[in-house]
């Protein structure tokens, strides 16, 4: 049985797709990892880990003997207040780590608005919305930390996730999905277990440096895909609003932005044929296999 030492910095459902891929396949896991809350011994999917308390005020120093053991570093713990917490509390700690493996997750709102053209990794990035801008300050701050430190770095740029368990069909059933009435607003999505993949197979294929974009093959508009799960759940009326009729300031920033994201570098890169390549498969498999009626 293989054995690998990994420090996710975040629990998120991500994270834990990821730690659950490793463990399908015969990894025996050393697993630390940061959260809000305090410090003990957790189980997730029958894995034992170790759980530290971590925020952007404090942290239990114990996880420093973890940190420093890690050959395998996760990121995915968004910026706050504009700032990089893990690398403003950490950079030390890395440094003189055993890591060999780092990846930073982090998001396409990185490349702004495009107009609804196709945008891959070397397009322009020009965010304008706090999220998008501090997201492009964290990957140079980490790409910067790693060069001058001669470590290893890579940098995934998540579109919208979805899964089995948060996703279009349940936030129907709970009467939590309007459509919005905006033509012409792409964007991209992914399930999470290929994002878990994508994890997986950088492992014995990681090239230092590089940003992939994470994305399906089908960008869409929001609208294309709620009427899609409104038919696999034999909804026939969803409420249509207005922009200006939206509540949430996210939401709104979500409107506008407009662009479909290549994922051809990083299928190419890792030979990966997607499990979910569309919302159509993604969709269909959740209603199968997890919607109760």
């Amino acid at each position: 049985m293989k054995e690998i030492n990994i420090f996710c910095f975040g629990f998120g459902q991500v994270a834990k797709n990821f730690i659950k891929k490793l463990s399908t396949e015969n990894y025996k896991l050393n697993l630390s990892v940061t959260s809000r809350s305090e410090s003990s011994k957790k189980t997730s999917n029958g894995i034992e880990y170790n759980n530290y308390l971590f925020d952007d005020k404090k942290f239990d120093r114990d996880l420093l003997i973890k940190l420093n053991q890690a050959t395998h570093i996760l990121i995915s713990i968004p910026p706050i207040n504009k700032e990089d917490i893990v690398l403003k509390n950490f950079s030390e700690f890395i440094k003189s780590s055993k890591v060999k493996w780092i990846t930073y997750l982090s998001s396409t709102s990185v490349y702004g608005d495009h107009k609804g053209e196709w945008v891959n990794e070397s397009s322009e990035t020009n965010p304008f919305t706090d999220k998008g801008l501090a997201r492009l300050e964290s990957e140079n701050s980490w790409i910067s930390f790693a060069k001058n430190n001669e470590l290893p770095i890579q940098i995934f740029r998540l579109s919208g996730i979805y899964s089995n368990e948060k996703n279009t069909l349940s936030r129907l059933k709970s009467s939590e999905v309007n459509i919005i009435n905006k033509t012409d607003h792409y964007f991209s999505r992914i399930h999470v277990v290929d994002i878990a993949n994508f994890l997986f197979a950088s492992i014995f294929k990681f090239k230092s440096g590089e940003i992939y974009n994470l994305a399906d093959d089908k960008p869409s508009s929001s609208e294309e895909i709620i009427l899609y799960a409104a038919k696999l759940l034999g909804i026939k009326n969803v409420k249509k609003i207005e922009v200006d009729e939206i509540k949430s300031e996210m939401l709104k920033n979500f409107y506008k932005e407009s662009k479909k994201v290549s994922n051809e570098k990083i299928k190419d890169y890792f030979n990966y044929k997607l499990k979910f390549p569309s919302y159509v498969e993604g969709l269909s498999y959740i209603r199968d296999n997890f919607i109760k009626f």
